[in-house]
């Protein structure tokens, strides 16, 4: 696969193309109506993560949705939209359906909006012998440190997640081939941060702005 199969509708809404399959991350505000996901993953349960709305537009009867354990009883609000809802805790490796994926915590080190003891989750697709780190809303904890990936997709705005600071440090250090900023331009941070978080990152790492203003 390349970057070219990773589309970033807005804030933190992706939808991955992986094969002859759709694996959507946290659909939001999605203008269409597709209907057309094989997998929808779920890093949390806040407004702008856990859309029932937008779930609706992109699940059918084959969908199977992948929620945090703690998300369980919530998600169950959409179950009749989908084959399956499967709950996952952080660390864990999981092949489900012709799909690869660990999960890696994602939580605030210091602010209070995404609590450790949530158990909330990132996740790192394997596709086609490449790594795609999803990091949810997170900052630049011990574990997103350690991630091993090949296209990283962070958080940027702020306020809630890292900052365009933190992010292109933590790229910086991970490295990966290809960097995707997110969670920026509407909810939380500007639209010009996806250019400042660019300027910050060093080569040999490429960044690429999916999200259009």
């Amino acid at each position: 696969m390349t970057t070219n199969d990773i589309e970033v509708f807005g804030h933190s809404s992706i939808k991955i193309k992986a094969g002859n399959k759709n694996i959507y991350i946290d659909p939001y505000e999605i203008k269409t109506v597709p209907k057309d996901a094989d997998f929808i993953l779920i890093t949390h349960d806040h407004y702008d993560h856990f859309a029932p709305e937008d779930i609706e537009k992109v699940a059918n009867p084959g969908t199977v949705m992948v929620v945090p354990e703690k998300m369980d009883t919530k998600a169950q609000i959409v179950a009749g939209l989908l084959r399956e809802i499967v709950t996952v805790e952080p660390r864990v490796y999981r092949e489900l359906y012709g799909i690869e994926f660990e999960t890696v915590p994602s939580y605030n080190a210091l602010k209070p909006f995404h609590p450790r003891s949530a158990q909330w989750v990132g996740y790192i697709l394997r596709i086609d012998g490449k790594r795609i780190y999803i990091a949810g809303d997170t900052d630049a904890t011990k574990e997103a440190k350690a991630v091993k990936c090949d296209i990283a997709l962070v958080p940027i705005g702020g306020t809630y997640t890292m900052d365009v600071r933190k992010a292109a440090e933590l790229v910086n250090l991970i490295r990966p081939e290809v960097a995707i900023p997110i969670h920026y331009g509407s909810i939380v941070g500007k639209p010009s941060d996806g250019e400042a978080f660019a300027e910050l990152v060093e080569p040999p790492v490429k960044v690429e702005l999916k999200i259009r203003f």
